[in-house]
C-alpha cells in the first residue's frame, strides 16, 4: 500500500480511468437511455476486471525483476502468503474503485436498475478481485513487462468477445456458446445483468457471483504453486 501511494500515476489509473471510461460511454449513448443501461451495467462490471489485471500483473513482475521478490522469498513466507497479501492491498484500491464506479454509475450517470446498487457494488468488487488474481497468476509466466502487457490480448480479449456483451450467449455458436460457459467474464456479465432486470438476489445472481469468486480463489491458488523467485 505504501508503494501504491508513492505511485499517483498508478492510482489514477485504477481510480479515475474507470469512472472516465463510463462517462464517455454515457455520452456515447446520449439520447439512448435503455442501451446505456445495457452495456453500461455490463462494462462496470469488465472495467475493474481490465484495469486491475494489467496493473497487478506488471506491478507483481516488477517486483521480480527487480529483485524484491526473491529477498522476501528468502524469509519465513510462503508463496501464497505473498500473493494474498499483494491482493489485499490491491483489493484496497478495488474497493473504493468500485463505490466511485458505481456510485458514477447509478447517481451520476443515472443508469436504471432494477436491483440494488449494492448488488452491483458487490460483483464489480467481486470481477475486480478476479483481475487481481489472474493479474497476479499470469505474472508468473512473463519475463518482462512488456510480455504482461501481451497477456492482455491473449486472456481477456476471447473472455470479452465471448461474455455476452456483444450478442447473447444464446445465441452464439454451440461451440461458442460452450466456451463462453466457463469463462469467468460471462459471469461477471451475467451477474449484472441480473442486477439490472430482477429487484431481489436471484438463485443465478447467486450462482453467478459464486462463479467469479471461485475463479479469482482458483487462479490465486494456481498463481501460488507457479509463482517463480526471480525472472530468468
Amino acid at each position: 500500500m505504501r508503494q501504491l501511494g508513492h505511485d499517483p500515476r498508478t492510482i489514477a489509473l485504477m481510480l479515475v480511468v474507470p469512472c472516465v471510461l463510463l462517462a464517455v460511454l454515457s455520452w456515447v449513448y446520449d439520447g439512448k437511455q435503455h442501451t446505456f443501461d445495457q452495456v453500461g451495467a455490463s462494462l462496470l462490471g469488465i472495467f475493474p476486471l481490465i484495469l486491475m489485471f494489467l496493473v497487478t500483473s506488471i506491478a507483481t513482475l516488477r517486483e521480480r525483476t527487480s529483485g524484491t521478490l526473491e529477498r522476501l522469498l528468502s524469509m519465513p513466507l510462503g508463496k501464497a502468503d505473498l500473493l494474498g497479501g499483494y491482493a489485499l492491498a490491491f483489493g484496497g484500491v478495488a474497493v473504493v474503485q468500485a463505490c466511485l464506479a458505481t456510485g458514477l454509475a447509478v447517481w451520476g450517470l443515472g443508469l436504471d436498475v432494477v436491483g440494488s446498487p449494492w448488488l452491483l457494488l458487490v460483483i464489480a468488487l467481486a470481477d475486480a478481485f478476479l483481475g487481481i488474481a489472474l493479474g497476479l497468476f499470469v505474472s508468473a509466466f512473463a519475463a518482462s513487462e512488456f510480455q504482461a502487457v501481451q497477456f492482455m490480448p491473449a486472456v481477456l480479449l476471447p473472455q470479452l468477445l465471448m461474455c455476452g456483451l456483444l450478442v447473447p450467449r444464446d445465441t452464439m455458436q454451440p461451440v461458442l456458446a460452450a466456451v463462453s460457459d466457463v469463462l469467468p467474464m460471462s459471469y461477471a456479465v451475467d451477474g449484472m445483468t441480473q442486477v439490472l432486470q430482477h429487484s431481489g438476489v436471484t438463485g443465478d445472481f447467486v450462482r453467478d457471483l459464486a462463479v467469479v469468486a471461485a475463479c479469482a480463489l482458483l487462479a490465486l491458488a494456481l498463481g501460488a504453486a507457479t509463482l517463480r523467485r526471480r525472472t530468468p
